[in-house]
């Protein structure tokens, strides 16, 4: 498993987070018309710093299949408003009640609480109008309606909102492992399976190499997850010097207080050897994406 040449990654992945922040900026709406707070809402949630991670792995995703379209660029467009839709909604008072995000003030601080819900509303609808642009780009394309079911379905019920609800409903009471297991699943895992699958799936891959797609971004999701809650916990005993397990100030359960701290860096490297492994199994290869998986998961902020 060779490393590429870290400052070679990091001036690589910087080049192409731009290019993929011009690429979201052109679906953008314009803040004119008697709801142009909405659109500046809307706006000023997208454009806020992130790390454009879902967008990223799918078009590297598309980029290893052979895919050479623009068709992929409404998707990886659409994708990044169901994230930050999920983000406004998450920030909100009734939710996680956060203040800041990335540095910046949350939407429903600067909009207030009733713009920042319209703003959530808005932006998973434009998601959906601005993937269903990929329609007219090439009408003969079957694949893109496959790509379209992935990104409504991964995003609903049965995954992102599907996950929230359980992440809600259980906010102040123990988890089971299960339920862990399922939230982080769902709720993370749902939106970078989508991801990649919708960069396989336009790119002509075949059903069971999707399908080998799927469970590489499930474990990447996972993996990534429990790294989060790692540095929740080692971040915040560096910067503050917490005491571990400060998030039990929010009666919050998470992998570090189902599992311990070892046990939570172990399966982080479980997880994401097997991600690799799956790759590696896949007749094609990008370099990139391979570093970006391990950079994803080992990360340290």
């Amino acid at each position: 498993m060779g490393m590429v040449n870290l400052t070679n990654f990091d001036s690589q992945m910087k080049k192409r987070v731009t290019e993929i922040k011009s690429i979201i900026e052109g679906y953008l709406p314009d803040e004119e018309g008697f709801q142009r707070t909405l659109l500046e809402a809307v706006n000023y949630s997208m454009l806020v710093g992130g790390k454009k991670l879902r967008p990223l792995l799918m078009q590297q995703t598309y980029v290893m299949f052979g895919g050479t379209s623009a068709v992929i660029r409404p998707f990886m467009a659409a994708m990044e408003m169901i994230h930050t839709h999920s983000l406004i909604h998450d920030d909100l008072p009734a939710m996680d009640n956060d203040e800041y995000r990335r540095g910046k003030k949350t939407t429903h601080v600067v909009y207030g609480e009733a713009m920042a819900i319209l703003a959530g509303d808005a932006l998973l609808n434009l998601a959906y109008e601005t993937a269903a642009k990929a329609f007219d780009m090439e009408p003969g394309n079957p694949n893109i309606g496959k790509a379209f079911q992935i990104l409504t379905g991964k995003t609903g019920l049965d995954g992102m909102i599907g996950g929230q609800s359980v992440d809600v409903e259980f906010v102040d009471r123990p988890l089971t492992e299960e339920q862990l297991y399922f939230i982080y699943r769902l709720k993370t895992g749902a939106l970078i399976e989508a991801s990649m699958m919708i960069g396989a799936v336009l790119a002509g891959a075949t059903q069971e190499e999707t399908e080998k797609v799927e469970q590489i971004a499930k474990n990447v999701g996972l993996a990534f997850q429990i790294q989060d809650d790692i540095l929740d916990v080692t971040g915040e005993q560096e910067v503050l010097g917490k005491p571990v397990n400060s998030d039990e100030k929010n009666k919050k359960t998470t992998y570090v207080t189902v599992k311990g701290l070892e046990q939570a860096r172990e399966d982080v490297a479980r997880y994401s050897e097997e991600a690799i492994r799956l790759l590696e199994e896949l007749p094609y290869e990008n370099e990139f994406l391979h570093e970006l998986i391990l950079n994803l998961i080992h990360r340290s902020a």
